[in-house]
């Protein structure tokens, strides 16, 4: 008589794997539509943490399977296995963001100035949604001073144009988008001299009668006077950009400031994240990033 032996099935590694496998792809497909499409970013917050839920109750369904391998040879071990790595995606970048949010203080806005920080230009707006956040006080600059004691401004032994050159160009190579720029104006062209002589006849406009004399127009609508902004500081000249983090999309905003002060030129930056109140240390590391990069391209000219 053959004795046939059935092997017991582990149903919670199998549940597991589908868990885990749908918090995965719906991730995926959450930081795609916020990378590339137009999901706003408290959107992309909320789905990010909802993607978070089946992969947390996936983690001891899967735990449980491998526990019945161990004991009885339960069916399903494989599957537990790819459950923890399908949940390890949406519950990795969950719990790393949480670990920046309690290590890192409640800021959105940093600047190598705390005390006089860079003016936008144009001040940034976004619809917070859910993501409400207080305005900038002298506490937050107080506490950004002890959380990022080396992000500092640089002084640069050069002329204001040579220096704002360099400030472009990084910012080009940073992946920051110029949204506007007050106090420089690049040097315009010589005027080219006005042709004499004989030049000058030729080359002059044949006066015609024209056949039909003006049309009458009504007049126009008076229109409101556009309220001139004032002018920068002699010597100040100030960039405004915006910048996206290369994976999630996170946007930012960045304003650069210069100040030629006798031989030198003084650079400060200010980054914001454009929601939310907390930046999980963003901020500073594309601060950091671009005045590093701004020293390579300035290099042996940098100030103490």
């Amino acid at each position: 008589m053959t004795i046939r032996y059935d092997r017991p099935v582990s149903r919670s590694a199998f549940l597991a794997r589908r868990l885990g496998r749908a918090a995965a792809v719906f991730l995926v497909l959450v930081v795609l539509l916020h990378r590339f499409g137009p999901l706003t970013t408290p959107d992309f917050v909320a789905l990010v943490l909802a993607s978070a839920v089946p992969a947390a109750l996936a983690v001891p369904l899967a735990l449980f399977g491998l526990w019945r391998l161990w004991k009885v040879g339960a069916l399903g071990g494989v599957a537990a296995a790819k459950a923890l790595v399908y949940a390890a995606l949406p519950l990795g970048l969950v719990g790393f963001a949480a670990f920046q949010y309690m290590t890192r203080p409640m800021l959105y806005d940093v600047s190598t100035d705390p005390v006089d920080p860079p003016a936008w230009i144009t001040v940034p707006e976004a619809r917070q949604q859910w993501l409400d956040r207080p305005p900038v006080t002298p506490a937050m600059r107080q506490a950004q001073v002890g959380a990022y004691p080396g992000l500092t401004g640089r002084r640069y032994e050069g002329a204001l144009d040579r220096v704002h050159e360099a400030v472009l160009k990084v910012a080009d190579l940073t992946r920051l988008t110029v949204t506007a720029s007050r106090g420089h104006e690049p040097l315009q062209p010589e005027l080219a001299p006005l042709p004499q002589g004989r030049d000058a006849q030729a080359t002059a406009p044949a006066e015609t009668i024209p056949d039909v004399g003006p049309v009458p127009l009504p007049r126009p609508a008076p229109q409101e006077l556009a309220v001139a902004e004032p002018p920068e500081p002699a010597g100040t000249a100030r960039i405004q950009a915006e910048t996206r983090t290369l994976v999630l999309g996170l946007s930012f905003d960045v304003m650069v400031r210069l100040r030629e002060e006798a031989e030198t030129t003084l650079v400060d930056v200010r980054v914001a994240s454009r929601y939310g109140p907390h930046d999980l240390g963003i901020g500073d590391v594309i601060a950091e990033h671009y005045l590093h990069e701004l020293d390579a391209e300035l290099l042996g000219v940098a100030g103490d």
